[in-house]
């Protein structure tokens, strides 16, 4: 397994494993039609409009992208920023690949000129993150208008 950073080339492929793991990880915790809206909203182009503003990082396991994630400024700070997109195929769950993501993001020089990273969580993936060392935002552990839990890490 191979992580490296993330090409324009590895659009389609990285829009389709984040639409099949929504289909798949996230639809026992939200509604059906809103897990809809969201894949729909995985496009090759969003994939790469995102890829524009954050460090996007794909994970490859023989040629074949398993996961991704992404680590940017959060709203423009230079001390604050946030994680994105971070998803590993249902099938390659539980392997620790989705460590080794967050390894990558946090050797990151957006992380590491942070003094706080913020991740809007999916329900689904609030304990990974809590695992990762991230605590809810302002103690509140239930989702937003966004249907995210705001989750962060102090350094």
């Amino acid at each position: 397994m191979n992580i490296r950073r993330f090409k324009s080339e590895d659009a389609a492929e990285t829009a389709a494993l984040v639409r099949k793991t929504i289909s798949i990880s996230n639809i026992n915790d939200y509604p059906k039609e809103l897990m809809d809206e969201l894949t729909a909203s995985f496009t090759s182009e969003s994939v790469i409009q995102r890829s524009s503003w954050t460090h996007f990082y794909v994970a490859e396991d023989n040629g074949s992208i398993i996961g991704c994630g992404a680590i940017g400024p959060y709203w423009g700070s230079v001390t604050e920023s946030s994680l994105f997109t971070i998803f590993v195929l249902p099938e390659y769950q539980r392997r620790g690949i989705g460590r080794q993501i967050i390894g990558a993001l946090e050797a990151d020089e957006f992380f590491l000129r942070a003094k706080r990273v913020e991740v809007p969580a999916s329900v689904t993936a609030v304990r990974f993150y809590q695992k990762m060392g991230y605590t809810f935002k302002n103690g509140i552990a239930e989702p937003d208008d966004e249907h995210v839990v705001r989750m962060e890490k102090l350094r």
